[in-house]
């Protein structure tokens, strides 16, 4: 992706809020405020009368307005093609939703640095190539060239190794680093591994859950609070969308104050009844300790793919506003044998800079001496390296050979494999005379091919005739640098070969969609 004239930012696309960054000249990143002053935008959206639309709206407001039209946490719908929301006549996709709120970071940001043309935008390392493909549509819709979009740990180690001096100076330190980022959002969490010198950092690691996330915590408390209503008053809070949201506003609350305090009143109102409870952090603990495991179990897996033991990490890393839940820092001390941080950064605050600092380094890259930045800023960006990994296995649908009336998932590249990656292997036609090869590509680590997701094919046609079953074919599987997906296939008997690739391109792309959408974002007045 090339640049185009204007400003080129980081944006941090979350589930519950969002953020907006840029390196500015001195090599300093730099949140970029919103129009109430704040450097971090709800990612809520309130779809009001007339198509006005107003993005990050407050508590007070919408508690006034029809909870129908309150929009939230539509990052976990990404890429699912059967979820929408009916506005107005019209099918608004998980990506519209998304693309409302980076219209609304891009406008407010503009206000101080003038167009914003070219963005990079992150995604959770376990995000699947569909919802990429989302995000990056959202990202389109928004009036945005995406020049990239990054895997979040790798835009917080980014700012981690930044803030500390030690990236992109070579002087500074010769020795490897080996840091683990915990990665605890508002909607999805990740675990990584990351071994990086002042020149080149590279993920040994992956893993993590689409859903599972702070909103969980939250989730767990409300409906504890609707348990307690209903045995007391006989009253189920669910069937009244206005107290529902009351209740799940005093859960997030509470759940944000058990981080400081040892116990915490709570008051909830339905109906003309009043519930009022004492929750002690020891109570949130064990109420969500089956989530908190989940993230235990995670780490675990991950720190034994990478090769690493409890003590060997120079530093754990916190990132993500969840991770200021006291249980989470005893869990990760537990595991990892070292105190976690939120190093140089702040938790809600690093994957936004780390996005600033990779699209800082695409700009130097592509733009050289004529970049805004200074040459030393310059000079210090195109130093840097990275080495990524591919969080998803890549399979071809095969014929199980123990049983060929199914089908099997054969993974051709491993996750957690390093990127760029290529691979071949030889497989064998199924039948007599057969005419054609059907390369189906799947992304997942299921055999069953109905548990992973398809997310392309082509056809090797014209064989020569009498081709004996099982000739031999070679398949031919490469992952690029920047997370292209290339395959091929060649009968090697005649040589016939067919190939494809995959490009982040989207659904929407396919069908000219995108256009459209992009027209309908602009009949919108985002506020």
């Amino acid at each position: 992706m090339k640049l185009v004239e204007g400003n080129t930012v980081g944006i941090d696309l979350g589930t519950t809020y969002s953020a907006i960054a840029q390196l500015n000249d001195d090599g300093e990143t730099v949140l970029l405020n919103n129009a109430d002053g704040r450097s971090i935008t709800p990612s809520v959206v309130l779809l009001g009368d007339d198509g006005r639309v107003v993005v990050g709206p407050s508590f007070e407001r919408i508690a006034i307005e029809d909870p129908t039209k309150v929009i939230e946490a539509v990052k976990r719908e990404m890429g699912n093609k059967d979820h929408f929301v009916v506005y107005q006549g019209k099918r608004l996709t998980p990506e519209f939703i998304s693309a409302l709120i980076l219209k609304k970071l891009k406008q407010d940001a503009e206000a101080s640095i003038g167009p914003i043309t070219n963005a990079v935008i992150t995604v959770p390392y376990y995000f699947n190539d569909v919802r990429r493909k989302a995000t990056q549509d959202a990202g389109r819709i928004a009036g945005l060239n995406v020049l990239d979009v990054i895997n979040e740990p790798t835009a917080a180690t980014l700012a981690y190794a930044w803030h500390k001096g030690e990236l992109g100076v070579p002087d500074v330190r010769s020795k490897e680093r080996t840091i683990l980022v915990y990665d605890l959002g508002g909607g999805t969490f990740d675990v990584t591994v990351v071994r990086y010198t002042p020149t080149n950092f590279r993920v040994l690691a992956t893993d993590g859950d689409v859903m599972l996330g702070g909103l969980d915590w939250s989730q767990r408390l409300t409906d504890h609070l609707v348990e307690q209503f209903t045995r007391k008053f006989g009253t189920d809070p669910t069937q009244d969308p206005e107290a529902l949201l009351s209740f799940r506003q005093e859960s997030e609350d509470a759940k944000r104050e058990l981080s400081t305090k040892a116990q915490v009143p709570i008051s909830v109102y339905c109906g003309g009844n009043t519930l009022t409870v004492s929750l002690t952090r020891g109570d949130f603990e064990r109420m969500t300790a089956d989530m908190l495991q989940r993230t235990e179990d995670t780490t675990e897996l991950v720190m034994q793919q990478a090769g690493i033991s409890p003590g060997e990490f120079d530093d754990v890393v916190l990132v993500g506003g969840s991770t200021y839940m006291p249980s989470i820092v005893s869990m990760l001390k537990r595991v990892t044998g070292n105190n976690p941080s939120s190093g140089d950064v702040m938790p809600e605050r690093a994957v936004a800079e780390g996005a600033a600092l990779h699209a800082a380094i695409l700009e130097a890259r592509q733009s050289g001496r004529e970049s805004r930045m200074g040459q030393a800023v310059i000079k210090r960006l195109m130093s840097i390296k990275t080495s990524d990994v591919n969080s998803h296995s890549l399979g071809v649908k095969i014929t199980d050979p123990s049983d060929r009336t199914r089908k099997m998932n054969h993974i051709m590249i491993p996750k957690n494999s390093p990127i760029p990656h290529s691979v071949n292997q030889r497989f064998v036609t199924n039948t007599q005379n057969q005419q054609r090869i059907h390369v189906v590509m799947l992304e997942g680590e299921a055999k069953d091919p109905m548990a992973c997701t398809e997310i392309g094919d082509f056809r090797v046609t014209d064989l020569p005739a009498n081709l004996p079953q099982g000739s031999p074919v070679e398949l031919t599987y490469r992952y690029d640098a920047s997370g292209r997906i290339h395959a091929s296939a060649k009968e090697l008997t005649s040589n016939r070969e067919a190939s494809t690739e995959i490009i982040r391109s989207g659904e929407f792309e396919k069908t000219g969609g995108v256009d459209v959408f992009e027209a309908l974002a602009r009949e919108y007045n985002v506020e």
